[in-house]
């Protein structure tokens, strides 16, 4: 008997410990938008300057 609670103690735990990974449908605005990244990173040169950018993301950028 322990040998199968164990057995089916460890199915178990490695069942639900395989993290399933779900995809945004490709036109989700979640989804990774290339074109826009590529707009905000030249706009937050001009604006900041080289290396005075903080961060850039596909909606907003910020400088140091």
């Amino acid at each position: 008997m322990n040998r199968f609670a164990a057995f089916a103690i460890s199915f178990a735990a490695a069942t639900l410990l395989s993290a399933c990974v779900f995809a945004p449908p490709a036109g989700s605005s979640n989804a990774f938008d290339a074109d826009a990244m590529a707009k905000n990173s030249e706009r937050a040169l001009a604006t900041c300057g080289a290396g005075n950018v903080r961060e850039v993301n596909a909606k907003s950028f910020s400088c140091k």
